[in-house]
């Protein structure tokens, strides 16, 4: 395995993970206030199909 991919990977997530915090910290603490409400069984949810969709996208990028 080539932990410099990984490291390249993880570093791109931060920097997605930043943006909006960034651009519009009021919209971003609204939708993190929301979340905090939303039941559990939701979020795991959105969780899995956010997992399944980064996993499409890795598997069609190394077709």
């Amino acid at each position: 395995m080539d932990w410099s991919l990984l490291l390249k990977a993880l570093g791109l997530m931060l920097v997605i993970e930043g943006i909006s915090p960034f651009i519009s910290p009021f919209s971003w603490k609204k939708l993190i206030l929301k979340m905090a409400t939303t039941p559990n069984h939701k979020l795991r949810i959105y969780g899995l199909i956010s997992m399944l969709a980064g996993l499409l996208l890795i598997y069609v990028a190394h077709a």
